[in-house]
């Protein structure tokens, strides 16, 4: 999806929607969010076009300013940032849209507890501080990493070396607070380099106000085929 070519050749006659994930998880590629959905809509305006931005939660991104038609994001990870509930939120440009999705969820019973929604509205509070400082942090964290001998490649937006640099000055409003990079030395040195952290946690999340660090190969997306993980 990093080609907009790419996405336009995918369309058939059942598509009804276009989902992208900008930043993807974990390879962090960037997607030019406003050139894809204008080629989406110039060949059928009735296809939805929906970003997952929770990698770089709202203070970052704002998907429907760039023509989409809905921003999804993981409630659990930088909005809530305090890793204690799970939820997820969809925010739709069109009212008809947004009309036919609520019915759905409410006959279902689809919704949060309530106090689930206090603990979301906690998060909101602190949000901008917390996104800022975890920003800062990555982009520090992420020039010392392109520099280190042991580090074999590192993926962050912020890097000027960086192919999705210019997008992400295009559309972000900084460049997040994840980061990605393989070592030297493979399975052997990532487990010593794990075992050595000491401030970073092994843990599956992001966006909470603890420093994390997790394997992707061997944790959350074990269950993608070799191949594909290669």
């Amino acid at each position: 999806m990093t080609y907009v070519e790419n996405v336009v050749k995918a369309i058939r006659k059942e598509t009804k929607l276009v989902w992208i994930e900008s930043p993807t998880n974990p390879t962090l590629k960037l997607i030019d969010i406003e050139a894809v959905t204008k080629a989406v809509k110039a060949v059928d305006p009735n296809i939805i076009v929906l970003v997952d931005n929770t990698f770089c939660s709202p203070y970052l991104t704002s998907p429907l300013l760039l023509g989409v038609d809905i921003a999804y994001h993981s409630l659990t990870k930088y909005v809530g940032g305090h890793s204690d509930f799970v939820m997820g939120a969809a925010i739709f440009k069109d009212k008809e849209l947004h009309g036919r999705v609520y019915y759905a969820a409410y006959s279902l019973g689809a919704n949060p507890s309530p106090f689930d929604c206090y603990l979301a509205l906690r998060g909101l509070k602190t949000l901008e501080i917390r996104v800022i400082q975890a920003t800062r942090n990555a982009f520090h964290i992420a020039h010392f990493l392109e520099k280190h001998e042991d580090v074999e490649a590192i993926f962050y937006p912020g890097l000027k070396s960086n192919p999705y640099y210019e997008i992400a000055k295009k559309q972000m409003r900084g460049y997040g607070g994840m980061i990605s990079f393989r070592l030297k030395g493979a399975k052997p040195n990532v487990a010593k380099f794990i075992k050595s952290l000491k401030i970073f946690l092994l843990a599956e999340s992001l966006g909470g106000v603890e420093s994390l660090v997790e394997v992707p190969a061997f944790m959350t997306h074990v269950s993608v085929p070799v191949k594909h993980r290669e």
